[in-house]
């Protein structure tokens, strides 16, 4: 004979497995990315190189749309200059993200793209005040690592004025951050000098017909190191506890 608890029990999932199938979908919302050649898709010519905005793409459900607007060579400067900025802060909504990732071509004064200390902040600082006139969330992540080792197989930072400034920011205007120097630092040092060279897009001579004569690059990813980066990404989505990560893909349970 069923008992009764038994039965309540029963009619509390019946009940809470209609209510789930019934219940509205989540609001559809952009997760928009702004950064450089790290981020950005890349054109088929470019391959095996890839962006670690390409892999982020597919971890999310289907009420987030990822628009990746990362560009390669631009920094923060550049990218408002070309009127790339605008068009993601016209079109933003309320519940929207933009992620914001630059420094590798702010921070060199022999690119045309560099961009002094004080303007990279000033442009920072209007990513987020503009964001966040939309009510929507900005998110700021440092430069991602390179690829670079000392003599002795001890990672080198190549990004510490550039990656601070964007520290100091983020706890200013308590913004959420993303800190892909450090946290790319430490993937290397812990795969180490030979290994890590299987996340970045080096190939030998005659190895890919992308670059018949070999290819020895320390900051562009290639598949593997973009995903590794996304990953990173996604736990910081989850620890930093933001909405958004309640829209990741669930594994299915059999």
């Amino acid at each position: 004979m069923m008992s009764k608890s038994f039965f309540l029990k029963s009619v509390c999932f019946l009940t809470l497995s209609v209510l789930l199938a019934f219940a509205p979908p989540a609001n559809k919302i952009t997760v928009y990315l702004i950064g450089d050649s790290t981020m950005s898709i890349k054109q088929v010519k470019y391959y095996p190189e890839t962006g670690w905005g390409m892999p982020f793409a597919y971890f999310f459900d289907e009420s987030v749309t990822v628009d990746n607007r990362a560009q390669n060579g631009r920094s923060t400067r550049t990218f408002i200059e070309e009127n790339r900025w605008q068009p993601v802060a016209d079109g933003l909504k309320e519940g929207d993200y933009v992620f914001i990732q630059f420094g590798h071509n702010d921070e060199v004064k022999t690119k045309k793209s560099y961009t002094a200390e004080g303007e990279f902040r000033s442009n920072l600082i209007r990513f987020i005040t503009e964001t966040r006139t939309k009510k929507a969330t900005p998110i700021l992540i440092t430069p991602v690592a390179r690829r670079q080792f000392d003599a002795a197989g001890k990672i080198v930072d190549t990004h510490a004025v550039y990656s601070e400034i964007v520290r100091a920011v983020a706890t200013e205007y308590k913004t959420p951050m993303i800190d892909l120097d450090k946290q790319g630092q430490d993937l290397y040092q812990r795969a180490g000098v030979e290994n890590s060279r299987l996340f970045f897009n080096q190939l030998a001579p005659g190895e890919h017909p992308n670059y018949p004569e070999g290819k020895e690059d320390n900051t562009h990813f290639n598949e593997l190191g973009a995903r590794k980066i996304a990953e990173l990404v996604l736990a910081n989505i989850k620890s930093l506890k933001l909405d958004l990560a309640d829209r990741i893909v669930k594994p299915e349970t059999k």
